[in-house]
């Protein structure tokens, strides 16, 4: 009898085991796609902004492709939470009311495209750091939204770097 109850007791805790694994993987995976939805709608508003003050034709279209590419990635975040009956996540208002403020301070103090090249270099170095500090923290998330928040990443590198040669 109390190896029938032993048994029973570790298959428990192993089923056990696993739903909480399971429901811990449904969160991370939910919480980092809000992140990356938050993370999307940030760059794309200061993405929008900036284009404002550039003149070089050259700087104007990278940052309004990679606004496009922003605004592609966001559409699809926002479809994926839908279908999994989720809400997404707007930016914080402090956090957008600062990045905006920043930005024509900013470029009202120095302007130019080298400036708004450099705040938008910024911009993509606090998104990378951003989104990996997210990785890490919801690391169970699954392989699919991982790729999501390493797609984010790698376009603010690439912008990132495109930047460079308007330095």
């Amino acid at each position: 009898m109390t190896d029938f109850l032993s048994s029973v007791t570790r298959k428990l805790t192993c089923k056990t085991f696993l739903i909480e694994r399971m429901i811990t993987m449904e969160e991370h995976t939910v919480d980092l796609l809000r992140e990356c939805d938050s993370g999307c709608a940030m760059a794309a508003e200061s993405l929008e902004q900036i284009r404002d003050f550039v003149s070089d034709q050259g700087l104007w279209n990278e940052i309004t492709a990679s606004y496009e590419k922003h605004q592609d990635l966001d559409l699809r975040i926002k479809k994926t939470l839908r279908a999994m009956e989720e809400q997404g996540k707007e930016p914080g208002k402090m956090a957008s009311a600062w990045s905006w403020m920043s930005t024509e301070m900013r470029m009202m103090a120095k302007g130019g495209d080298k400036e708004a090249a450099s705040i938008v270099t910024d911009g993509c170095n606090m998104g990378i750091k951003t989104i990996c500090g997210y990785k890490n923290q919801y690391s169970g998330a699954s392989k699919a939204v991982m790729e999501i928040a390493d797609e984010l990443t790698g376009m603010e590198e690439n912008l990132r770097d495109c930047m460079k040669k308007f330095l």
